[in-house]
């Protein structure tokens, strides 16, 4: 599961790669509005519901610095993906969850230490290994999608292979959403009461955030399902890896594991009611 994870990763966004041309990045970089929009929503108004949530709902200590731990990741690569399938704009998606990862290495441990230290009272210092975080941005998102983006170019698999390739990508992410399921069911069901209201509502406000802030800068529905996705799709498994790596207390897992399952819920809700429609840009 290790090393298949990134690899099943690196496939989804090479796939991704395929249906882009350079056009739709030039379209997102003349459009700051668009990325200033899913950045203040990913770094400031996310952690700031989960913070309101948490003390609303009276969580448990460390379910609560859980569920910040989970806010202050960046959005999943799988949120490309969602965001094609759901018949967003795939390039925005992927330009924001680069952009993100990369501010995750300042944003996260500030994020994190003032979650800790406010609900679980620890000052805790968590430390991003710079080198292997970036490198693994690189080969699991970047990297990919740079060969998709040639391959395209090149014309070498032609619309037909593009489209077997994308078919596969679909069906291995649904083999990692479904693996992911198994291996943390048994937390997910005994947690869930306590946890699945606040992780609940905190997928469903940051989603309706993400796409009213697409609604005011004015952008059109495929880039409100962009931002939509971006903020909903959290990147859980940085979530699982800091609290079990790094802080040593898998506790504090709990949210990132519960908020995986209801992500992918509501995503696939949202890409059901996408393809049900006529493709149009509103």
């Amino acid at each position: 599961m290790t090393l298949l994870l990134p690899v099943g990763l690196a496939f989804i966004m090479f796939s991704l790669g395929l249906g882009l041309r350079l056009d739709d990045f030039r379209r997102v970089l003349v459009r700051p509005r668009a990325l200033a929009a899913g950045l203040v929503a990913q770094l400031i108004l996310l952690p700031a519901i989960a913070w309101a949530l948490a003390v609303a709902l009276g969580l448990p200590p460390l379910a609560a610095a859980g569920l910040m731990i989970l806010a202050a990741c960046p959005g999943g690569v799988t949120a490309g993906m969602v965001t094609h399938l759901a018949r967003g704009e795939t390039a925005l998606s992927i330009s924001l969850t680069a952009l993100t990862s990369l501010v995750a290495f300042v944003s996260v441990p500030l994020v994190v230490g003032a979650g800790l230290s406010f609900f679980a009272s620890t000052g805790a210092s968590i430390r991003l290994p710079l080198g292997p975080t970036a490198g693994a941005l690189l080969l699991v998102t970047l990297l990919p999608v740079a060969a998709g983006l040639a391959v395209a170019a090149s014309g070498r698999l032609g619309p037909a292979g593009v489209r077997r390739v994308q078919r596969a990508a679909a069906v291995v992410f649904a083999l990692i959403v479904v693996a992911t399921f198994a291996r943390h069911w048994d937390a997910m069901l005994a947690h869930l009461p306590a946890v699945g209201p606040a992780a609940l509502l905190l997928n469903a406000l940051t989603m309706a955030v993400g796409a009213g802030l697409g609604a005011l800068v004015r952008l059109e529905g495929a880039g409100r399902v962009a931002l939509a996705m971006e903020c909903g799709m959290q990147n859980g498994a940085l979530g699982i890896t800091l609290a079990i790596s790094v802080l040593g207390r898998p506790e504090l897992a709990v949210p990132s594991v519960i908020y995986a399952l209801l992500m992918n819920l509501s995503a696939f809700a949202v890409i059901a009611a996408r393809r049900a429609g006529p493709l149009r840009a509103a």
